[in-house]
């Protein structure tokens, strides 16, 4: 399997990190996690814990736009070294994105989603084999 595709096993992992991250603050700042309504109570939530939820939830949306610029420039540029930088670029461009959301720092978290996007565009163009 190559690197690229590796990507998208961590990239498929993240939300769930940030999920995780997420809930430790549901628990500390409700006292328990209410697993009956466990929306109703992430709804309710408050700074470091609410932001990690939406960089979940972020994470989510960026895989569905991510999965198939690696998967196009894996089918018609499979050896590609740029590729490979590209997506692992992504992957600590998404990482930097999450620890950014969760503590608060907009404009830094802003340009690493923006940098995150770049990469996923040129592994398009990879694909097309203009890079």
């Amino acid at each position: 399997m190559t690197l690229p595709l590796w990507t998208l096993l961590v990239a498929s992992i993240l939300p769930y990190v940030w999920h995780a991250i997420a809930s430790l603050y549901r628990k500390r700042e409700f006292g328990s996690m209410d697993n009956a309504q466990p929306r109703q109570q992430q709804a309710k939530q408050t700074g470091a814990g609410a932001r990690a939820n939406a960089a979940a939830l972020n994470s989510f949306e960026a895989l569905a736009v991510y999965a198939p610029a690696v998967l196009v420039a894996h089918v018609l540029a499979p050896t590609s070294e740029l590729s490979a930088q590209l997506a692992l670029g992504w992957v600590a461009f998404r990482v930097a994105h999450g620890v950014l959301y969760i503590a608060n720092q907009a404009s830094a978290r802003s340009v690493c989603f923006g940098l995150a996007n770049l990469c996923m565009v040129l592994l398009y163009l990879v694909a097309a084999h203009v890079l």
